[in-house]
């Protein structure tokens, strides 16, 4: 008895933290998100399809909590927890890219993008996998199905891109190599992705 109250209570500290911490993260997004609505010249996504970020970020950080209360799990008798670990995850991206796009990062610092492409799809397909993947599935499956939804993101992301300010911009020069660049950091990012959250689960 002893020993599952100690193990208990860390668990319950950790999952509170984590829930501060994806709330936290949202507010500070949503803050940013009207900040660049009022003063746009500040916004550093200015010129950067600055109408699509603004209605894209908000949807992307608010899917998770919305599915869920769509599906019907906040009445579920069998209540099952929110997963904030997942939520957080699927949060920071929108936020961390809105944050570095503001101070100006993606233009200054040469490799900042080519991280951002790596690090926040790792994070984003780590989030879904949490929320949506089923635990039973092996190394490979879980393998496959991030590849698949990293992939498939990082396509439509670049589409997205394309279509909403590069074609009109300076950087349509270079956007192919770039653009092949990014879409391979972005599912070598989902990858690792993947295979950190079956170890995780694993354990």
């Amino acid at each position: 008895m002893t020993t599952m109250v100690a193990t208990s209570v860390p668990t319950t500290r950790t999952a509170g933290w984590v829930r501060y911490a994806a709330l936290a993260v949202k507010a500070a997004l949503f803050l940013l998100l009207l900040t660049a609505l009022i003063w746009p010249d500040l916004s550093g996504i200015k010129g950067k399809a600055s109408t699509a970020r603004l209605i894209v970020y908000p949807i992307g950080a608010m899917v998770l909590p919305l599915w869920w209360w769509a599906s019907g799990r906040t009445r579920s008798k069998l209540h099952r927890r929110f997963p904030w670990t997942a939520d957080l995850l699927m949060t920071l991206p929108w936020f961390v890219d809105l944050v570095g796009n503001r101070l100006n990062l993606f233009d200054t610092v040469p490799w900042w993008d080519d991280a951002m492409h790596f690090v926040l799809w790792g994070l984003l397909t780590a989030g879904v996998l949490l929320a949506f993947a089923p635990r039973p599935l092996s190394r490979g499956l879980t393998a496959f199905v991030a590849l698949g939804f990293g992939a498939t993101a990082a396509v439509v992301w670049e589409v997205g891109e394309y279509y909403a300010f590069i074609r009109h911009s300076a950087e349509l020069q270079s956007a192919y190599t770039d653009t092949l660049g990014d879409m391979a950091l972005g599912t070598l990012g989902a990858l690792l992705a993947g295979l950190i959250v079956f170890q995780t689960r694993r354990n």
